[in-house]
């Protein structure tokens, strides 16, 4: 049977410790018709409700929604896995959540494993992991099934990272493609999936970052 073949890339993004700065300049940095879909877990504390996907929503030209099993993979759209449950992409181009007793990995539900693997299996060459700031060393296995389908592994230096145990611990595997500063990160990812040249258009109505959600409301693991 012959391989499906997928019409956009998917962008798999993963942090912990300073991640909202992270997302947040990658994805302003963003146009607003970008010709990928994006698909993000960041740890964030299970027992509060999250406005992660509300205040990246604020901070950027792209649709930023929390995921939910079922919901569909777009280019220009944003998913972000909610507290305490894995996020993978399934056939379809799909989302689907783990129950939120599903065993916790690096110490951390969501974690970045299921989701680079989940993405690589089904878009294999392209799928762009991208492993920011954090602790523990999540990701590290999925870059390795990323690189292993075809696809391109970017992570966050030392300098920019507010923990760097996360794109160390994946830099080591030999299987990172780009090692960037965080503003450098977004004009790599319109390189790699920009199909024409297209000038950015520019949004009106974007709310300030001031009118969003306060940093205080979102609870961190560590």
């Amino acid at each position: 049977m012959a391989s499906v073949r997928h019409s956009f890339p998917v962008i798999a993004m993963a942090a912990s410790v300073g991640g909202l700065k992270a997302l947040s300049i990658i994805l302003d940095g963003l146009p607003a018709d970008f010709p990928a879909a994006i698909a993000i877990v960041m740890h964030v504390a299970p027992d509060h409700k999250s406005l992660l996907a509300e205040i990246l929503n604020c901070r950027t030209h792209l649709e930023v929604t929390q995921a939910h099993t079922g919901d569909v993979l777009a280019p220009s759209k944003v998913f972000v896995a909610p507290p305490n449950h894995h996020l993978f992409v399934v056939k379809g181009d799909r989302l689907e959540l783990s129950s939120s007793h599903a065993d916790k990995i690096h110490f951390a539900r969501p974690s970045a494993e299921p989701l680079f693997a989940s993405v690589a299996e089904v878009y294999g060459k392209n799928a762009i992991a991208v492993v920011l700031t954090g602790g523990d060393g999540d990701g590290s296995f999925g870059v390795q099934i990323i690189k292993a389908k075809g696809g391109i592994v970017i992570a966050q230096d030392r300098p920019t990272s507010e923990n760097f145990s996360m794109p160390e611990t994946s830099i080591k595997t030999g299987d990172v493609d780009y090692i960037l500063p965080l503003d450098k990160i977004a004009p790599m990812l319109i390189a790699l999936v920009w199909t024409s040249n297209r000038p950015r258009r520019k949004v009106g109505g974007r709310p300030e970052m001031n009118d969003c959600p306060t940093m205080a409301k979102v609870v961190s693991l560590r």
